[in-house]
């Protein structure tokens, strides 16, 4: 149940959370989390986790504030942790620091790492919170709460689509839908994932890197993963290159040509063969494989059909659409071909505002839990 707050305390809690998204591409799996301390009125120090393994939101503002810590009310985006890991517990580091009273935006979904709040009153301390409701705070950590609640890799398909709804002028053709502000952004929302995944033909006509560029900070590079059924890709192609740096997964079916899967594999990419369902590598399959090797979170940019097949088949969790200011008529080839998607779009919420970048526009929906 969310804990009404003042205007001000909002506002607080709402720089926290922004203060926490500067960990974006830094600090996952584990959640982007910020932290402002405010004492008497005056803000006197603000830390957000920045990076993996490293101190946490509160601990780096507590560093900052000192002494002034003693009194002061800590606004943090995140239930503090109550578990030793990479770092020893929050809920002890605020309390030891003398902190008054707590403002928390959401409660930790963990089982070893929740109860920080409560651990916090225990001590005296006044605490309140969960401000947001459940569907803010999965929206705000996405990919967190699902590894968390669901035990399955959290997929993000990213899609970018004219006006009248077409991804490309002709099939088989490569076509430039956004502009350079948005192909920023997606080099910048790729920085936050484990893999980013394409189809075979997206990988055949597009011929992508499928690697995070544009001088966007990056923890750990994604593993680059491709679909492709029949192992159809050319070791020639782009995919395969950097492989040192970051790796090629090429999930194929169990009965693909096993002289086209040995050069795959020579070439550097590594091969796994997944049973087919409905004529199509099964999904389920696939995703469960990525799960089982540690990858948690994929940012898919495969074309319509392999975006309505995750999206249709209830996969994909987070939906992320450019809008480009433009139309390519009925030659063009449509976003969304599957028959099954129409019934479902009651499931699917707006999960942040629209954003512009440049001349199109980002539309961020998540799917109803």
């Amino acid at each position: 149940m969310a804990s009404d707050v003042d205007s001000r305390d909002r506002e607080l809690l709402e720089r926290a959370i922004l203060l926490g998204r500067k960990g974006w591409g830094r600090v996952h799996p584990n959640p982007m989390v910020g932290c402002v301390l405010v004492r008497d009125g005056t803000l006197v120090a603000e830390g957000w986790h920045e990076e993996y393994g490293g101190s946490h939101a509160e601990a780096n503002a507590l560093a900052k504030a000192g002494e002034l810590a003693k009194g002061a009310t800590a606004y943090v985006s995140l239930e503090p942790c109550n578990h030793f890991g990479h770092t020893p517990p929050c809920s002890l580091a605020l309390r030891d620091a003398g902190i008054s009273r707590l403002v928390y935006a959401a409660q930790d979904p963990g089982a070893r790492s929740a109860g920080g709040a409560q651990t916090l009153r225990e001590a005296g301390v006044e605490v309140v919170g969960p401000v947001l409701s459940e569907e803010e705070a999965r929206s705000e950590n996405p990919a967190f709460f699902h590894n968390v609640q669901q035990h399955t890799t959290f997929v993000a398909v990213k899609l970018a689509q004219t006006l009248d709804g077409r991804v490309a002028r002709i099939p088989g053709e490569r076509t430039a839908i956004t502009g350079p502000e948005a192909q920023y952004e997606t080099h910048r929302l790729r920085a936050g994932f484990e893999g980013i995944m394409v189809g075979s033909e997206t990988a055949l006509v597009d011929d992508p890197l499928l690697t995070v560029r544009e001088d966007v900070p990056v923890r750990s590079p994604p593993v680059r993963l491709l679909l492709d059924s029949r192992a159809r890709i050319s070791p020639g192609a782009r995919v395969f290159r950097d492989r040192e740096e970051v790796p090629l997964v090429i999930f194929t079916a169990q009965d693909a040509p096993e002289s086209s899967v040995r050069e795959l594999q020579k070439a550097g990419a590594l091969v796994h063969r997944v049973p087919q369902a409905g004529g199509r590598l099964s999904l389920e399959a696939v995703l469960d494989r990525c799960w089982q090797t540690g990858i948690r979170s994929i940012f898919c940019e495969g074309g319509p059909t392999l975006a309505s097949s995750l999206l249709g088949g209830g996969y994909a969790q987070r939906l992320l659409l450019f809008l480009a200011p433009f139309v390519l008529g009925d030659t063009g080839v449509p976003t969304f071909p599957g028959r099954e998607l129409p019934h479902q779009w009651g499931t699917w919420y707006q999960a942040a505002p629209p954003q512009q970048f440049g001349r199109d526009i980002l539309l961020t929906l998540d799917r109803k839990i």
